[in-house]
């Protein structure tokens, strides 16, 4: 007969993590014992936890703007900062907000950009976009449920015009989060959703299918029906901007278990994003925006980017989120 495993108290798990380091031991003890595991499961899951997998690829979701999303083995996990780009491109799809001033949440900062900066006056230092990773045991896991998130994304400027008929590509879409958000909080668009990654594409099709979306796979732009080409209302881009030489400082999380090619920004970080923006125009309507999520120390450098685009740039930052988005409009 098979080994059957006894199942394990709550105070047992905890025991565990805390000794393996995890500070959020209690939370994910709960989550854990939540899940839907055998005794000899939950034995198993808990055993590579401790040996430093992420969580939420062990539970097989995250929590993502008060959704749960589907994420799998080798495939990058949405980060908490990530809610703030769709919190922006969500106000406006709701609003049709064209004109690049301030933005419309309080708490926001728009800061300076000087056009005349090249983008290799990024400011050297830490490690660009790290403080978006999975972090290690030390770091709260990325799914770990947060409650204010539907609020933090649903309390936005007063809704004008619906969403009816906006196209909205989420470009390196990894599991789909951003797109899958968007059209919970902005109803009634057309969602495309683009990744070079096939684990990721095949990830993204649990979480944009039920949406109603369409998934494509390959790089950037390419994969995309010919007939979005100027009629993209928002497009949001997550896409990697940490430097090459900064991945070996990166949590073991991310950088053991998440794909390189969802962390390699390459030498500067920004490599990937000057694609993005340098195309963005070609498929952007009159009046659409692209939204990049960044660093705060490399936004003068994604906005320069933007620019060069041929788009109006503007950047904003949230304390709140932690989190800096370029926004570009095309007038």
């Amino acid at each position: 007969m098979p080994f059957a495993h006894p199942p394990l108290s709550l105070s047992a798990v905890i025991t565990q993590l805390r000794t393996a380091g995890c500070v959020y031991a209690e939370d994910e003890a709960e989550l854990l014992l939540a899940a839907p595991f055998t005794p000899s499961e939950l034995a198993a899951a808990l055993e590579r936890r401790v040996a430093g997998f992420p969580l939420e690829h062990i539970l097989g979701w995250a929590e993502f703007c008060g959704l749960r999303i589907a994420v799998e083995p080798g495939v990058f996990v949405p980060r908490r900062r990530t809610e703030f780009l769709v919190r922006e491109a969500a106000a406006l799809l709701r609003t049709r907000h064209t004109v690049p001033g301030a933005p419309g949440f309080p708490g926001d900062a728009v800061l300076p950009w000087d056009p005349g900066l090249l983008e290799d006056a990024v400011l050297p230092g830490v490690v660009a976009g790290v403080a978006g990773s999975s972090g290690g045991s030390n770091a709260r896991p990325a799914g770990l449920p947060d409650g204010r998130s539907a609020a933090r994304i649903a309390d936005g400027p007063p809704t004008g015009r619906t969403a009816a008929g906006a196209v909205v590509v989420d470009l390196c879409c990894g599991s789909g989060a951003v797109g899958r958000a968007l059209a919970a909080f902005a109803t009634g668009i057309e969602l495309h959703a683009s990744d070079v990654d096939p684990a990721a594409v095949r990830c993204a099709h649990r979480n944009i299918d039920p949406a109603g979306g369409r998934v494509y796979e390959g790089d950037l732009y390419s994969p995309l029906p010919a007939r979005l080409g100027g009629k993209v209302d928002i497009l949001a881009v997550n896409a990697p901007y940490v430097p090459t030489g900064s991945i070996s400082s990166m949590p073991h999380e991310a950088r053991v278990h998440e794909p390189n090619v969802s962390l390699d920004g390459g030498r500067d970080g920004l490599e990937i994003q000057r694609k993005v923006a340098a195309e963005a125009r070609t498929w952007l309507k009159p009046g659409g925006h692209l939204l990049i999520e960044t660093s705060r120390r490399q936004a003068k450098g994604t906005a320069a980017a933007v620019a060069r685009g041929g788009l109006t740039p503007r950047i904003i930052t949230s304390e709140e989120f932690d989190a800096t988005v370029v926004v570009g409009l095309r007038q």
